[in-house]
């Protein structure tokens, strides 16, 4: 088995089929789409392939080290232009293609006017070994 991280985007992924952003949507939308969101993963529950999953707010800042002794550096509040990520599901299936699948069907949810989102979903496989620098994305120096 192999996991895989399934990300949702408030921003920063290409643009979906019934693009209406969530604040626009009625109470009622909302709920529809979490209770989609919600039998999805209750469904990979039941055959096992279901590890976390976790919305997150529109709020975030980004804070980096500046130095011995001195206060993190924070950028934030998100401006308009950065990415911001929406949620996640982690997921452990048998091959890559299933995770496509998932998350295919996952992005069927509906939403505004209860018309699926065909939103993009983000599919990132989880590292297996041990990283190299460059694959963790750090750097020595």
């Amino acid at each position: 088995m192999a996991k895989y991280l399934l990300l949702k985007h408030y921003r920063g992924a290409p643009a979906s089929i019934n693009d209406v952003p969530m604040d626009q949507w009625t109470p009622e939308e909302i709920s529809a789409h979490v209770q989609y969101m919600n039998d999805f993963a209750a469904r990979l529950e039941g055959t096992g392939e279901f590890v976390d999953s976790q919305a997150l707010s529109a709020e975030g800042t980004f804070v980096r080290y500046d130095g011995e002794g001195r206060p993190p550096v924070t950028d934030g509040p998100f401006a308009e232009t950065k990415d911001l990520i929406a949620g996640w599901m982690v997921i452990d299936v048998e091959t890559r293609e299933r995770a496509l699948e998932l998350a295919g069907e996952l992005s069927a949810a509906p939403g505004a006017g209860g018309k699926q989102i065909h939103e993009w979903l983000e599919v990132r496989p989880f590292l297996t070994a041990a990283p190299t620098t460059t694959e963790c994305g750090f750097h020595q120096g």
